[in-house]
């Protein structure tokens, strides 16, 4: 079982009209249609090889009449005539993703559900999010063949809604559940965190920002790994 892409298949809301934004494989498209979740979706991806391989799945799976595919970058596949109200961006970098929403933000869209899957970077997409008007409603901190993901579902509710400077760094409802994922996930990067404080305080010429960042950002993770019963 792939435990990332069915509990971001479950975060999609039935009957979406779904843009999954580089697909590869639009293994997720496939997925949803054929559990007969959603009847529309656009598989878009950047690069002309992983679309082909969305192509021949499609229609290896005989759903050609329920998913297009679209070759460019991020959401410039999208039109209003679309009338996508679900995208889904997952497994790549949390600044490429916030420049791509942010594009499409500027380009006049408003979607009105995000499913997200930052690999590094969730707290800037959380940022984004919250900047931007959408509220966070879901997420799933999961572990599969030894990768930790951050699964993050947001809604357009055209209201800032405040989260916290720790609620922005580990996720609210991650936060919340603290389940073993989280333990394991945050004392590996502690871990990891003292290391590059140690490389830093030896460098030359210091970069004080960077190291008071860390060290702010360690001690939370302490705080928040020091709750383990």
């Amino acid at each position: 079982m792939n435990l990332r892409l069915n509990t971001l298949a479950e975060m999609v809301d039935p009957n979406s009209r779904l843009a999954d934004i580089g697909t590869d494989h639009a293994y997720l498209p496939i997925l949803l249609v054929k559990n007969n979740k959603i009847k529309f979706a656009i598989a878009s991806d950047v690069a002309a090889g992983p679309l082909d391989n969305a192509k021949t799945d499609i229609v290896e799976a005989g759903l050609t009449g329920n998913i297009e595919t679209r070759l460019g970058s991020g959401l410039e596949t999208i039109t209003q005539e679309d009338n996508i109200d679900t995208v889904v961006i997952a497994g790549m970098g949390g600044k490429l993703m916030s420049d791509i929403l942010e594009a499409g933000w500027q380009n006049g869209f408003r979607f009105e559900t995000l499913v997200l899957e930052p690999n590094i970077g969730e707290a800037g997409v959380r940022n984004w999010l919250m900047e931007h008007n959408y509220q966070v409603i879901e997420e799933h901190l999961i572990e599969e063949a030894g990768h930790t993901y951050e699964l993050i579902k947001a809604r357009f509710v055209n209201k800032k809604v405040i989260m916290s400077e720790e609620e922005l760094f580990f996720g609210p409802y991650i936060l919340k559940e603290k389940n073993s994922v989280f333990f394991k996930k945050w004392q590996g990067q502690l871990a990891y965190r003292k290391k590059l404080l140690e490389n830093l305080n030896k460098a030359k010429d210091k970069d004080t920002a960077r190291i008071n960042k860390i060290e702010k950002e360690n001690k939370m993770i302490e705080e928040n790994l020091n709750d383990e019963s």
